[in-house]
């Protein structure tokens, strides 16, 4: 840690402000590979162009009925199967995964293969896993049969006697370990044989962005050279898309789900939740080099910050402390990769911050988001956004948004909107939080060696 006396205030900072310097810090992260799962597409360059080309996979629902849902709609995968990315002596263990944690494991062997890391010429006690995750849904099979034999006759309600008699008799004795969150990382690890440091984040949408974070200072301790640090899951569930529904503002415009998620657009029409994974493989930059890994990007800086009742003021504190830490200021950085959910007081919330952060740049500072491509992820929004983020970066282009045509006054940001536009400076901020007010932002940077 270090504390500087003076040359920060101009910043944002006062006087004695305590900041990780992470552009000095002897030990530097860089991102060498990308796993990406979703619904448009299942591998970074399928990906990226669905970005540049302006596609969105969010459409009507197909892996169940959803006609007596309000929200019927969703960024779904139609056509993964883990299968396709699980050596063939490893398949049997998918029968003990859900779909979130199958996403997990295929999208973890997919960023290991684009890395082209040798696993058997690395250290597998440096090899660390760090996911960030969310509530994985359980499927309703699971315990359907269980909930038959429990009903009471004359309501139909469940007795719970029965229940912890009869009902669990017929329930996998193993089914819990499909459902818990840190599952994803421990099938992941176990997979890959990975013995360093195994850690799970589950703060939802922010999940993955403080994996991240958790992830440079295990480095920055020399505990870890080589990470995966991602996130997945699926909210295309019948059980989860009830609750949600009954708990968040999802868009009901069934009849047209292409335009149906519009991020900082006065015209929402609400959250669209969607379901993918996001995985990068990121290396200390001097084990990368040693093993003449491509980088596609530095990560240069985090931060992270808490308010309840204004997520604004955390989101900019977020924002001012990743730059801090990348040892740059708010006219180096090229854009903002934003949250972008498409709801009211979400996207009022983070306009604000990320204005207040830039409020002393010299031009306005631009914002981009992909929710309208895949939809919401939860655990796996902000490890899928960073991929979008470390590619821009690797091709010097910037994706625009979708589906925005005219601000809301309450989100004082400049949207990019039209065309994709050639990156012109070299660091991105990407940022993501929840609405309960945990915040995080991270700066990554053109690799320059």
């Amino acid at each position: 840690m270090w504390c500087f006396q003076g040359g920060w205030e101009a910043r944002g900072f006062p006087e004695g402000t305590l900041v990780t310097d992470m552009a000095s810090a002897a030990r530097r992260g860089v991102v060498t590979g990308l796993g990406v799962l979703s619904s448009i597409g299942s591998d970074p360059e399928t990906f990226w162009q669905a970005l540049l080309a302006g596609k969105t996979g969010i459409k009507r629902i197909g892996l169940f009925d959803p006609s007596e849902l309000p929200c019927q709609i969703a960024g779904e995968m139609t056509d993964f199967d883990a299968k396709n990315f699980i050596d063939k002596k490893d398949r049997k263990q998918l029968r003990v995964m859900a779909r979130t944690i199958q996403l997990a494991v295929a999208c973890a062997q997919a960023a290991i293969t684009h890395s082209k890391v040798d696993k058997k010429a690395i250290d597998l006690t440096r090899f660390s896993v760090i996911f960030g995750a969310g509530m994985v849904a359980m499927e309703l099979p699971e315990t359907a049969d269980a909930a038959a034999v429990s009903k009471t006759p004359e309501r139909g309600k469940i007795d719970l006697k029965v229940w912890g008699t009869r009902g669990l008799e017929v329930i996998q004795p193993l089914w819990m370990l499909r459902y818990l969150p840190n599952m994803l990382a421990c099938q992941v690890s176990i997979l890959h044989d990975a013995q360093g440091p195994n850690n799970t984040i589950t703060q939802d949408d922010v999940a993955g962005l403080l994996a991240l974070g958790e992830a440079m200072r295990i480095m920055r301790r020399d505990h870890a050279d080589f990470f995966l640090v991602g996130g997945a899951e699926s909210r295309v569930n019948p059980l989860s898309m009830t609750r949600q529904s009954l708990f968040l503002p999802l868009s009901t415009h069934n009849a047209d789900p292409a335009t149906a998620c519009r991020p900082f657009d006065a015209g929402r029409t609400g959250l669209v939740l969607g379901e993918g994974s996001g995985i990068l493989a990121v290396e200390e930059v001097g084990h990368a080099q040693k093993r003449g890994a491509e980088i596609y990007a530095d990560v240069c800086g985090f931060g992270a910050a808490f308010n309840g009742k204004d997520q604004s003021d955390a989101i900019e504190r977020s924002i001012r402390i990743a730059m801090a830490q990348a040892g740059i200021g708010p006219d180096e950085v090229d854009h903002v990769n934003a949250s972008g959910m498409g709801v009211e007081k979400e996207d009022r919330f983070e306009a604000r911050g990320i204005a207040a952060a830039f409020r002393d740049r010299k031009d306005p500072i631009e914002v981009t988001s992909i929710k309208a491509h895949v939809g919401h992820l939860g655990g796996s929004s902000a490890t899928v956004e960073l991929a979008a983020v470390a590619l821009a970066l690797r091709h010097g282009m910037v994706p625009a948004t979708l589906n925005h045509t005219a601000t809301d006054p309450s989100c004082p940001v400049k949207v990019l909107t039209g065309e994709p536009r050639p990156l012109s400076r070299r660091y991105v901020v990407k940022t993501s939080f929840t609405s309960e007010g945990q915040c995080a932002a991270a700066v990554l940077g053109r690799h320059q060696g």
